[in-house]
């Protein structure tokens, strides 16, 4: 009896040794729940103000552009000229905010401070995820059944088109180089475009992970994180090689992923009612630390690095309000 005990014990030794100790500590710390009275339907991209602390959501279901003053804690704006906004990006440097208005197929431009709107760029169909290129002074706008529409902000107007082989869900650009990252999820590929070719220069097949809609870039370790619905998985690629490096299950739903380089630490928002957060360990070693509860469908986020917060936009369903919940990365 007293061997058998002794084996059951250091048994029980050896599978407690297999699994690392966390802290009991949440990765992120609930700071602020913002409501959004009347904000109806769900919720699609955001962007940020650093300097004036501002967050914008696209409330896509709502035909609104929520303004959030996070300082303060409050929502202070609510742009209505637009229609089904899908994407937005606050550009400091000009004090402008665009807005893909998928309703009518269109970017609007607003002025960041009174946001008065200043002009709108038709014929962008189903206008969908928005990119700044900081160098080239370019904006991004993914549309249509197939394209990226390079606009020019300076005279405000679409200088070019790169041709996709579908609708061009979440995409990353290069900083160091000229390529585009480009989720396809209808044609099942991760394509590549070259911008200064403006063209799709070749791609990676997605057949094993479909439904890819979220997507970072961690230029530095040529590490590109990818979040798959079907089946739902977190996924590692080698951005160089498009080698596959590592792949782990994560909660259903994913809509948005991001990168935070300074903890080595990935959070994914997904509408099954999670954050997952991934502890990247090496260069090629991943693994889920926590499952953190939030609501039905708040799939959209946002990660501020600057500020050190992490922005989930939960929309109203039954007796769940809308909001957005304001997280400290811990």
């Amino acid at each position: 009896m007293k061997l058998r005990l002794s084996a059951i014990y250091l048994l029980g030794a050896c599978v407690v040794a297999t699994f690392p100790a966390f802290s009991a500590e949440s990765s992120l710390r609930l700071l602020q729940t913002i409501a959004l009275e009347g904000v109806e339907g769900r919720f699609d991209h955001m962007s940020v103000d650093v300097k004036g602390e501002r967050l914008f959501v696209a409330a896509l279901g709502n035909n609104s552009v929520e303004v959030i003053d996070l300082k303060a804690g409050k929502r202070i704006q609510a742009l209505r000229a637009v229609q089904r906004p899908a994407g937005v990006l606050y550009v400091p440097e000009m004090d402008r905010l665009y807005v893909a208005s998928g309703g009518d197929n269109s970017l609007k431009i607003f002025n960041g401070s009174s946001f008065e709107l200043l002009k709108s760029i038709g014929d962008l169909d189903d206008a969908d995820n928005i990119r700044y290129d900081t160098k080239a002074k370019l904006i991004y706008v993914g549309y249509g059944n197939g394209a990226l529409a390079v606009i020019d902000p300076v005279p405000a107007a679409k200088i070019a088109d790169i041709k996709l082989r579908g609708h061009p869900e979440s995409f990353q650009l290069q900083t160091e180089g000229k390529i585009i990252f480009v989720n396809i999820p209808n044609a099942h590929q991760l394509a590549l475009a070259d911008r200064d070719r403006r063209g799709q220069v070749g791609g990676w097949s997605m057949r094993q992970f479909r439904g890819n809609f979220p997507m970072a870039l961690h230029e530095p370790s040529h590490r590109l994180f990818i979040g798959s619905r079907q089946p739902p998985t977190f996924v590692v690629f080698d951005s160089e090689s498009g080698s596959l490096v590592a792949e782990l299950p994560i909660s259903g739903d994913t809509d948005d992923l991001f990168y935070d380089a300074k903890r080595k630490r990935i959070y994914v928002s997904c509408g099954e009612g999670f954050i997952d957060v991934v502890q990247q360990s090496g260069s090629d070693k991943y693994e889920r630390i926590e499952k953190i509860p939030t609501g039905p469908g708040a799939r959209t986020s946002y990660f501020i690095a600057p500020l050190n917060r992490l922005a989930l936009a939960v929309p109203r369903r039954d007796a769940q309000k809308a909001e957005i919940r304001i997280y400290e990365p811990k």
